[in-house]
């Protein structure tokens, strides 16, 4: 079901920070972070040059460097402010940040098998789980409704992201997990429908 919060926006704009050196290790970064690849700054640009006459009215970011860099190139593009918004944050990977999945089979025999068993609610060891996380973004959303002047943007992370649209969409679990985000892509969501822009 689509959150009832009044404060919740009706309409906004998504989109996934740009490429990162640990994007192309395939490290997980959760709450730990890596700077933008040059791809990662050529992706931000071509988003705020495809953003430019929409009329966004604030820009939204989770506090991570690689969320606020992409958020900052988007902002001086189109002259709004941004805003950090914490539960904007990526799922907190706990011990598992920055390792590759190699690595954390290696350090921490199980955990890949135990995260298929149940990825909605499996923790990240030391950090925490879909589920948690859910109850995150919907505080975030309302967040960004209470700070947004006029349309917003959003600028999170891929498995936060997964949240913010099933809370906007009202998925499910399942419908949740399969959603996907990849680098340099816009989404709206409004009243529950999603596009790419």
């Amino acid at each position: 079901m689509i959150p009832q919060d009044r404060h919740v926006p009706e309409r906004l704009l998504l989109v996934r920070h740009g490429q990162t050196t640990w994007n192309l290790q395939r490290r997980l970064q959760g709450q730990l972070d890596s700077p933008l690849t040059d791809d990662g700054i050529a992706q931000a640009n071509a988003m705020a040059a495809r953003l430019a006459q929409i009329g966004i009215g604030t820009i939204c970011s989770s506090p991570l460097g690689r969320a606020l860099h992409t958020a900052e190139i988007i902002a001086g593009r189109i002259g709004v402010d941004v805003i950090e918004v914490p539960e904007l944050a990526e799922l907190h990977h706990g011990d598992l940040a920055g390792m590759t999945w190699d690595e954390i089979d290696q350090k921490h025999p199980g955990a890949r098998e135990e995260r298929a068993a149940n990825r909605w609610g499996w923790s990240f060891p030391g950090g925490e789980s879909y589920a948690q996380a859910r109850a995150r973004a919907r505080k975030a959303l309302s967040s960004c409704g209470w700070a947004s002047a006029g349309l917003p943007l959003l600028v999170s992370h891929e498995m936060i992201g997964r949240m913010l649209r099933a809370e906007l969409r009202g998925l499910d679990a399942a419908g949740a997990l399969s959603l996907r985000h990849p680098h340099g892509v816009v989404f709206e969501i409004e009243r529950g429908a999603e596009r790419m822009l």
